[in-house]
C-alpha cells in the first residue's frame, strides 16, 4: 500500500496553497505548488503525481479547462476540485468531466485526510492490477532477455551459507552489505533479496556510485531544487524519493565520496534527507542494500570511508565467493549458459568436448560470472562443430592475470596427494574454523590437524 503520495496543489491564492501544502507535508506527503494553469502544466510534464488539488477559479482561467486536459493526458490521475463557489451545478459538471471529488473553501485538514484516504484506496487497487500486469511482462521479458534467469542452486558450501544468510534476512528491514569481486553477482542477488522481501511489490531502485561526479551523484541520490547548481533548470526528485517504501540498492558503495557519506548516514539513522539547494527536511522509508568490491575496513583505515556508516550498512554482511573457488558450480554455470545461448541463436550444440571442459576448468575466471557468460556466448556463436572445443573459447592469458594460479583439478595430470592437498587448502581458506573445515571434508578435526601439519612441513 502506498502511504506517501506525490501531490500537486494548484491554487492562485498563496494562503490556500501554503496551508494545504503544510497540511499535506505534516502527514508525510510530498507536495509541489503551482499558482496558474501554465505552471501546473509545466509541473505535470516534469513530474509524476498521484493526486492533483485544483482550484476551480485561477484568476481569469477556469480550472475545468485543466481538468479536461488532464483527463486526456493522464486519465488515471485523481483530481480534486477546490472551489469557493460550490453548487450542485459546478460539482456535477466537475464530476462529469472526471473529477475525483471536490472540496469547498474553507476546508480543514481532516477533510483533506478523508479525501486522501479515498484516493489511496483507488491507487492501491490500480497498483494491484499494475503488479499483475508487471508479472506478465516480466515473464515475457525473460523469454527475450540477453541472459538466462538467475539460478541460486549451488553445491558450493560457502555459497550455500551466503545465500541462506541473505534469504533469511530478506523479509526484514535490516540493511545488507554484499562484498565480493566484480562479476560475482552482487546486483543479481540484491534484486533477489528484494523479490523475497515484504516490500517485493514496491520499487527496487539502483544507483551506481562511481558513475557520476560528486555533485551529480548527490543530486541523483537526493534530488535538487531549481538553481541549486549550474544546469539545475528545474526541481527534481532523486533515487531516494523514487525508492520510497521499497529498496535502494547502492552499487559500489566503496566509491561513495566522503562529502556524501554523512548524508547517507543520516538517511539510514533518521530516515531523513534534504534535496540539494533546499533546507526542507524530508522523510523516506527505504531499505538499503549496498555492494562493493573494495575492502571497506581498509578504506576506513585510509580515511576514505566513515566507520559509523560502515556499521550502519553491515547489519547483515556477506561475501560473494569468486567463481574460481566454486569449482563444483563452474561446469553447471557453463552448461546453463551454453544451453541458453545455443537456443537463442538456434544452433544445435550438444555441450563441451573433454578438452573444452578442461579449458573451462583450468582458467581462474578473474571476471567471474560476467566473464564466463561472455566467453560462452562467444563460443556458441563461433564454434564450428556440435561441441565447444578449446579453440572456440577466448585465448586466456593466465600468465598476466593477478588472480591466476596453478589450479589442481579433477582429471589433471597430478597425483592424488597433490589433489587432496589443494582441496584441503581451499576448504581451509574459506572456512571460519578448523572444526568447520573438518565437517566439510568429512573427517574429524584431529585427522585434519594432522594432514594440515604435514602440508605445512612440505611447504
Amino acid at each position: 500500500m502506498k502511504n506517501k503520495l506525490d501531490i500537486l496543489v494548484v491554487d492562485d491564492e498563496k494562503s490556500i496553497r501554503d496551508s494545504t501544502m503544510i497540511a499535506l507535508e505534516s502527514d508525510g506527503h510530498y507536495a509541489d505548488p503551482a499558482d496558474s494553469i501554465k505552471s501546473a502544466q509545466i509541473r505535470i510534464k516534469e513530474e509524476e503525481y498521484d493526486l492533483v488539488f485544483l482550484d476551480l477559479k485561477l484568476g481569469d482561467d477556469d480550472g475545468l479547462h485543466l481538468l479536461e486536459e488532464l483527463q486526456k493526458s493522464h486519465p488515471r490521475l485523481p483530481v480534486v476540485i477546490f472551489t469557493a463557489y460550490a453548487s450542485v451545478d459546478t460539482a456535477i459538471k466537475a464530476t462529469q468531466l472526471g473529477a475525483f471529488d471536490y472540496l469547498e473553501k474553507p476546508f480543514t485538514p481532516d477533510q483533506i485526510r478523508a479525501i486522501i484516504a479515498k484516493v489511496k484506496k483507488q491507487i492501491n487497487t490500480q497498483s494491484e492490477i499494475k503488479s499483475l500486469e508487471s508479472q506478465v511482462h516480466s515473464l515475457q521479458d525473460q523469454v527475450v532477455a540477453n541472459s538466462p534467469p538467475p539460478s541460486f542452486e549451488t553445491t558450493d558450501e560457502a555459497m550455500r551459507e551466503t545465500l541462506d544468510t541473505l534469504f533469511r534476512s530478506a523479509p526484514t528491514p535490516a540493511s545488507i552489505l554484499i562484498l565480493g569481486e566484480s562479476g560475482t553477482g552482487k546486483s543479481v542477488v540484491a534484486k533477489a533479496i528484494h523479490d523475497r522481501s515484504h516490500i517485493a511489490d514496491k520499487p527496487f531502485v539502483t544507483i551506481s556510485c562511481p558513475s557520476l561526479s560528486k555533485e551529480l551523484l548527490e543530486s541523483e541520490l537526493f534530488g535538487h531544487v531549481k538553481g541549486a547548481f549550474t544546469g539545475a533548470v528545474k526541481d527534481a526528485w532523486g533515487k531516494v524519493h523514487a525508492a520510497n517504501g521499497g529498496t535502494l540498492f547502492l552499487d559500489e558503495i566503496g566509491e561513495l565520496p566522503m562529502e556524501i557519506q554523512p548524508k547517507l548516514l543520516r538517511l539510514l539513522q533518521e530516515r531523513e534527507y534534504e534535496r540539494v539547494g533546499e533546507n526542507k527536511i524530508r522523510s523516506a522509508n527505504v531499505r538499503v542494500i549496498a555492494a562493493t568490491n573494495r575492502d571497506l575496513k581498509q578504506c576506513i583505515d585510509d580515511g576514505e570511508f566513515r566507520e559509523d556508516l560502515y556499521y550502519r550498512l553491515n547489519v547483515i554482511e556477506v561475501e560473494m565467493p569468486p567463481l574460481r573457488t566454486r569449482l563444483t558450480d563452474l561446469v553447471g554455470f557453463a552448461e546453463n549458459y551454453l544451453r541458453y545461448f545455443s537456443k537463442q541463436i538456434a544452433r544445435d550444440i550438444s555441450g563441451f568436448s573433454k578438452d573444452g571442459l578442461q579449458a573451462i576448468q583450468s582458467y581462474p575466471w578473474p571476471g567471474n560470472l560476467r566473464e564466463l557468460r561472455n566467453a560462452i556466448e562467444r563460443a556458441a556463436i563461433l564454434c564450428r562443430s556440435q561441441q565447444i572445443e578449446p579453440e572456440d573459447l577466448p585465448s586466456f592469458d593466465t600468465s598476466s592475470n593477478s588472480n591466476s594460479r596453478d589450479v589442481a583439478l579433477v582429471g589433471s595430470d597430478i597425483t592424488l596427494e597433490e589433489l587432496e592437498a589443494e582441496h584441503i587448502k581451499r576448504v581451509m581458506e574459506k572456512s571460519t574454523s578448523l572444526q568447520k573445515a573438518a565437517e566439510i571434508l568429512g573427517i574429524d578435526k584431529t585427522t585434519l590437524y594432522r594432514k594440515r601439519k604435514k602440508l605445512d612441513s612440505v611447504n
